[in-house]
């Protein structure tokens, strides 16, 4: 998958900019403020049509504007195709493709997929389990739209089922019968997304490992843990069985407590280097190589199971990463053939450097 060119119309602090891209390297380069971030959360957007920085839809409009405009050319392997997104400040969000507009967004998640590596992903490793499982469901989603599916009606019954908790602690009144309608569909969504996010792990797992013995040139071992409530106690159980056990020993708590307190929805993933927790023992160059391993497998596994090179956008590491590290990763950039990569950085020299080690063909926009 290769963008063509990318136009932006009232996105955050750009007015409107069109650029002509490299099918190879794409480097966006300015002062702190000039918005080359903006511009790597575009290319986010045009891949899985929300922001890598958490914000929301509306907020990404320029202020005192009505709305904004994403456009881009994308050459699939066979031809070109024109996606467009638009938010407008007072209606939903539309997105086309070749001026179709999708019926559902979660319908475009896989068309271009993408990994970003930036100074944001250290909350993967200092923030709470929400974090890593919005990741995972991410690297999972670009490769799996039943994943997806499974994970919105998953949602959707957890949310229905709170909010009938909620009512009878409001109305001091139970109801375990009307409840108990929820129990299958939480069971039935909720094990296919414990065998995809267990099969998905289990598989990521060995590349980790051999991506970040390549970065750090140590010899730690780093491990990634799926944590889930639906792990079996023991071999004779299933999924399925594990979570209806759980949802019934749990009943007065969750009437207590008034939400559901336990479901794949409190998953995690324990991240381990020599059998101890990485965000307490790993050094700050260990959590980074860890961190940049953890992304460089996340686009080897979606380029293997969907047949696409991801675009790579990376943003700023060059300020947060020492020379060796960035020499590491130039390298396995280069070996591994990872396709169209964007770039941001405020020193244009450096950037040029590292241009040239890369040796591919390349464009630099000065902001």
């Amino acid at each position: 998958m290769i963008i063509q060119n990318l136009s932006l119309i009232n996105f955050k602090n750009h007015d409107e900019r069109n650029f002509e891209l490299s099918p190879q390297i794409n480097c966006f380069v300015g002062n702190n403020g000039t918005g080359k971030t903006n511009i790597l959360d575009a290319l986010h957007y045009m891949s899985v049509a929300k922001s890598f920085l958490g914000n929301t839809d509306v907020n990404n409009i320029k202020f005192d504007r009505e709305f904004f405009t994403l456009e881009s050319h994308i050459y699939n392997g066979e031809k070109v195709e024109i996606l467009k997104i638009q938010q407008p400040k007072d209606a939903k969000k539309i997105i086309k493709k070749n001026d179709k507009t999708y019926d559902r967004i979660a319908d475009h998640i896989g068309f271009l997929p993408s990994v970003i590596i930036s100074p944001y992903d250290s909350n993967l490793i200092s923030d709470s389990g929400e974090s890593r499982r919005r990741f995972l469901d991410s690297m999972i989603s670009q490769t799996d739209s039943d994943y997806l599916f499974n994970l919105i009606q998953y949602q959707k019954t957890v949310q229905q089922r709170n909010a009938l908790l909620k009512s009878f602690a409001k109305n001091r009144y139970f109801d375990a019968e009307n409840l108990a309608i929820y129990d299958e569909p939480l069971v039935k969504f909720g094990s296919r997304i414990f065998l995809k996010r267990k099969e998905f792990t289990d598989s990521i797992l060995p590349l980790i490992q051999n991506y970040y013995e390549t970065i750090s040139n140590g010899n730690e071992k780093v491990t990634v843990n799926y944590q889930s409530d639906l792990q079996p106690a023991s071999q004779e159980s299933t999924p399925d069985e594990t979570f209806r056990e759980l949802l019934r020993g749990n009943l007065d708590k969750d009437r207590a407590v008034t939400y559901t307190s336990k479901g794949i929805h409190k998953d995690d993933l324990l991240f381990e280097m020599n059998g101890y927790s990485l965000k307490k023992m790993g050094s700050q160059g260990q959590q980074k190589s860890f961190l940049i391993a953890l992304k460089l497998s996340q686009m080897n596994r979606i380029k293997e199971l969907t047949g696409k090179t991801p675009i790579l956008l990376l943003d700023d590491i060059f300020d947060k990463l020492d020379d060796s590290r960035v020499s590491q990763l130039i390298e396995l950039v280069n070996n591994e053939h990872f396709g169209q990569i964007f770039i941001t950085d405020t020193n244009r020299e450096r950037t040029e450097n590292v241009v040239k080690r890369i040796n591919e063909e390349s464009k630099i926009f000065d902001l």
